[in-house]
């Protein structure tokens, strides 16, 4: 038999893995709705939460077309008010604000113009002595990590703006170890040290969404910075940069490169870099403030954007806004519907007192803690970190709330948990790293390995010692 030029024959091992999810997502929504025992809409809402989560983890199509796929169901099944309950979340369009600061502190300079200070000041004994440069350029670029979580409210995007410039500064070694800890180490603190400032992941903000919303409980930017931001942002930080430190420094003082290769930089660029820096504080000045004036972080952002792109003051143009990728709001979207619709049918009821069955009746707010920490671990190993924050957090609202613990810190030990991963796969912040193509992936999970056991088995303790002493 002649076969047609062009044609081949496809057999069921052609088939790309990722769409196995779809009838595994189905077949497990099915299985619900057949055999659960729950309340009809409560087997409903479950069933299509599954559905989406398994289209998440597999990926077969973008996280933003299943968050569509979501809210239609969730609308159809349920009401068109419980499908769009996300876009009225100030979570929601603080997101989409942070995405333009992104944008617009990229198209500033003003990573030009860092990488420029921060090569004209290293120390003359750097530009022979690889040691002494690496010291220099890993704490320098790991401090600028952890000033981007202050002032850009995305850690995907402070990782595209940091990652290129690394890339940059990396070349003055001749070695690659060093420079793959120059690239690994400050990026993994201006994404796991976003843990400490509430706008600074997108976890921290769904969350406090859900907890704002389902519980009536507001944290704000100042609250969360005090409990978290000393341990889980500056001395998470730190630890990072050691172990990147320890990981790959240079063996002896051979092995740099021309140090002083720092691009002049255009006298508009500077100016332009030189005010979204000024924006960006003006920003962090009204999230620090919140305790006098009462406004949720999402003006604090809607004020910078407003001056970044105003006419002739701002530093960016309305086109930028025609070229952003605003799709992410669609999985936001469906993240705060599925949460709404597990507490409305009182599913998240019945899982927080399987949960809470399964403590002892006295337990120590640090045992309700580790277990809080267990659970979202448990759960970020088989779904996005982001799913895992909208299906476990009205859970462990009403297991807070039957435990008798404040809310608080189990809100604020969650954040940490989902902010704590080992595979690329379980967040798309890595996929992005990975995706610089710098480093391979046994190179990105060794190292999201150490620095994540690190944050379980140092400063978790730590952090549990505040929340005893304090709750």
């Amino acid at each position: 038999m002649t076969r047609l030029p062009g044609l081949s024959r496809r057999t069921p091992l052609d088939v790309d893995p990722a769409w196995l999810s779809v009838p595994v997502g189905a077949a497990a929504a099915a299985a619900v709705v057949a055999f659960a025992p729950l309340s009809p809409d409560a087997a409903t809402m479950l069933a299509i939460t599954l559905f989406c989560v398994s289209l998440w983890v597999g990926t077969p199509v973008p996280p933003w077309f299943t968050g569509l796929v979501g809210l239609g169901l969730i609308g159809v099944a349920f009401s068109t008010d419980l499908a769009l309950v996300g876009f009225h979340s100030a979570a929601t369009w603080l997101v989409v604000l942070g995405i333009l600061l992104g944008e617009a502190t990229r198209r500033s300079g003003l990573a030009d113009l860092l990488e420029r200070r921060v090569l004209r000041a290293m120390p003359a004994k750097g530009q022979s002595d690889a040691r002494v440069a690496y010291r220099y350029l890993l704490g320098a670029m790991s401090a600028a990590g952890l000033g981007l979580v202050v002032l850009v409210p995305s850690s995907l995007v402070r990782v595209l703006i940091l990652g290129p410039l690394l890339v940059s500064i990396g070349e003055v070694f001749d070695d690659r170890g060093p420079r793959i800890g120059l690239f690994l180490g400050p990026l993994f603190v201006t994404y796991y040290a976003g843990t400490g400032v509430l706008t600074g992941s997108l976890a921290n903000i769904i969350i406090t969404g859900i907890v704002e919303s389902t519980a009536g409980v507001s944290i704000g930017w100042v609250e969360w910075a005090m409990w978290l931001g000393p341990v889980m942002g500056v001395g998470r930080a730190v630890a990072i940069t050691a172990v990147a430190y320890l990981m790959y420094r240079p063996s002896g003082a051979d092995g740099i490169a021309d140090a002083d290769a720092a691009a002049a930089v255009d006298a508009e660029t500077l100016e332009g870099a030189w005010r979204m820096l000024l924006f960006l504080l003006v920003g962090v000045a009204v999230w620090a403030t919140d305790w006098l004036h009462g406004l949720h972080p999402l003006y604090g952002a809607l004020l910078v954007a407003l001056l970044a792109f105003a006419p002739r003051v701002g530093v960016v143009g309305v086109d930028v806004i025609e070229e952003t990728d605003f799709s992410i709001v669609f999985f936001l979207g469906a993240v705060f519907a599925i949460a709404e619709g597990l507490q409305r049918t009182d599913f998240t009821d019945l899982a927080a007192n399987a949960i809470l069955s399964n403590l002892p009746s006295d337990a120590s707010l640090p045992l309700v803690l580790l277990f809080v920490v267990v659970a979202a671990l448990a759960l970020t190993f088989v779904m996005e970190g982001l799913a895992v924050a909208s299906v476990l957090t009205p859970i462990l609202i009403s297991f807070a709330a039957s435990a008798g613990v404040p809310i608080l810190p189990v809100a604020l030990t969650e954040a940490v948990a989902l902010n704590t991963y080992f595979f690329p796969y379980q967040s798309a912040v890595l996929v992005a790293i990975l995706g610089l193509d710098v480093v391979d992936t046994r190179e990105l999970v060794r190292m999201a390995a150490i620095c994540s056991a690190v944050t379980l088995l140092l400063l978790l303790p730590i952090q549990f010692g505040l929340f005893t002493l304090a709750f």
